[in-house]
This record gives C-alpha cells, sequence and structure tokens, in this order.
C-alpha cells in the first residue's frame, strides 16, 4: 500500500509569494531605469560669446560730403582814385558771406583703449576736399564817379587733417564717441575790384596761407566682425582769418589802399571703413 501527499499552500502564503515576486520585479526595473538615466547625457547649455573689446589700432578710408563756409570783409582807404564817399561805399558792398559743398574722400589710423565699458582714443585723418567760397557784388554804383563797380571775394581750400582725442561709452559691438582736437588746412584767398571808368579802375589782394585751427564733433562705430569696422562720423571744424592788403588804382590818376579778409568754417559728413589689429 503506499501512501501520496498533495503538497497545498494556505491561501495567505500564496498572497505573500505574489507580493514577494512583484517586489522583486520592480526593484530590478528601477534600478535598471536609474542606470539609463545616468547614462543619458543632459544637454550643455553654450557659453555666452564674449563681449567686443576695442581696445587696439586700426587704419582704414573715409568718404562722404562737406561744405565750407566764409564771412568776407573789406576796407578801401580815401585816396588819390576813390573819394571818402567812393571808398566808403566800396567798404560797405564788400562785405558779404558764401558757402559751397563738395564730395570728400581720405583715410585715418588711430588707437583705442577700453576700461569696462568706457573706450578712450586718439586718431588721426586727412581728407581731400575742394571748397570754393565765392563771394560777388556787382549791383552798386559809385555816388560820386557815378560809374558802376564790382567787387568780389573769394577763398578756397583743398584738404582737411585733424589730430583727435575720442571718449565714448561701448555697449559691446556698438561704440559712440564726441571727438575735438586740432584742425589744419591751407587756404587760398582773392579779392579783386573794378569798376566802369573810362579807362577802369581796378585792384586785387591776395594770399595764400597754412592754418591751424579746432575741431569737434561725434559719431557711432560697429564692429561689423572682430577685425572690421563701420562708422559714421560729423566734423566742424572752424580756422582764423586769412587777410590780403592790395591796391585800387586808375592808370596817370592814382590809387587806394585795399584791405580784405575771410575767415573759414568746414564740415564734413562722412562713413569710413577700418580694419582693427
Amino acid at each position: 500500500m503506499s501512501i501520496s501527499f498533495k503538497k497545498t499552500w494556505p491561501p495567505a502564503c500564496k498572497w505573500f509569494l505574489a507580493a514577494a515576486v512583484f517586489t522583486a520585479t520592480l526593484s530590478v526595473a528601477c534600478r535598471s531605469n536609474g542606470a539609463l538615466a545616468a547614462d543619458m547625457a543632459m544637454p550643455m547649455k553654450s557659453p555666452a560669446a564674449p563681449v567686443y573689446q576695442w581696445t587696439g589700432c586700426y587704419a582704414g578710408l573715409n568718404g562722404g560730403g562737406g561744405g565750407i563756409s566764409s564771412d568776407f570783409h573789406s576796407t578801401v582807404d580815401p585816396g588819390a582814385y576813390l573819394g571818402a564817399a567812393d571808398a566808403a561805399e566800396v567798404t560797405n558792398d564788400g562785405t558779404g558771406s558764401a558757402n559751397n559743398s563738395n564730395w570728400i574722400g581720405g583715410g585715418q589710423i588711430g588707437c583705442n583703449w577700453q576700461n569696462g565699458t568706457v573706450v578712450v582714443g586718439l586718431e588721426g585723418d586727412f581728407d581731400s576736399f575742394h571748397g570754393d567760397a565765392n563771394f560777388n557784388n556787382n549791383t552798386n554804383t559809385l555816388p560820386v564817379l557815378g560809374v558802376p563797380f564790382n567787387i568780389g571775394q573769394q577763398i578756397t581750400t583743398n584738404f582737411l587733417a585733424t589730430v583727435r582725442p575720442r571718449i565714448g561709452i561701448a555697449a559691446d559691438r556698438n561704440f559712440a564717441y564726441v571727438t575735438g582736437g586740432v584742425a589744419f588746412t591751407k587756404a587760398s584767398y582773392t579779392e579783386t575790384y573794378i569798376d566802369g571808368s573810362a579807362p577802369p579802375g581796378v585792384g586785387s589782394a591776395t594770399a595764400s596761407k597754412s592754418l591751424t585751427g579746432w575741431t569737434v564733433g561725434a559719431g557711432w562705430e560697429y564692429a561689423l566682425t572682430d577685425h572690421w569696422l563701420i562708422r559714421f562720423e560729423y566734423l566742424y571744424a572752424s580756422f582764423p582769418t586769412t587777410s590780403a592788403t592790395g591796391v585800387i588804382a586808375e592808370p596817370g590818376v592814382g590809387g587806394n589802399t585795399l584791405h580784405g579778409s575771410g575767415d573759414l568754417v568746414m564740415q564734413e559728413a562722412r562713413a569710413g571703413l577700418n580694419f582693427k589689429y
């Protein structure tokens, strides 16, 4: 005779065993997911671009438009040809102003030093600038001699050069500045007189002079790249008076001393392109 035993589990044990299997499975899954998450590389944020630095030296070209203006003055001394009343009339009508504009072009070179947002620099430039301010008064009559006369004055120049400190504020690749310094040019001055006498009375006074004056201005500059810079700039320059002395005369009669003068103001509005070393 044989005896067999059938193994049975109480209900409580079955639930306990199921809970244990579920817990073990969940633990393995969590550990696997944690390892996988740790192995995944987190995305890195790109570093911010460095703020542009304006320190350095540069050279470049510029071009734009410019204008000159002049206030002219005349004085005629009484003499053998023109009496006091006629001389006074010529003096009065020989005073006036004139202006002229033209294209300009040239180049500049300089250096900047930056400390925080403040930038200081020194620049020298030279522009070809042909200006011709011409005053002409031809609608007058000598009150005593009773003849018409013409008096004209002209001042010309061919260049403007400056040496200027600059100071301004930088905001990354933008730089706004003011500037001022010494300006240089050469002026040619001419005064002429002719009247309707027979033979006519004629006269002239001329002078040519190298001038040193002052200049002020402002501008804005932008760094297209680390080396290429563009700019827009305005300059105002003022120079001393250029004076000349001559004679108004009629052949065989005599003459009067003629004094003439003209000051000079030059203005430029220009764009530039620089290469920063």
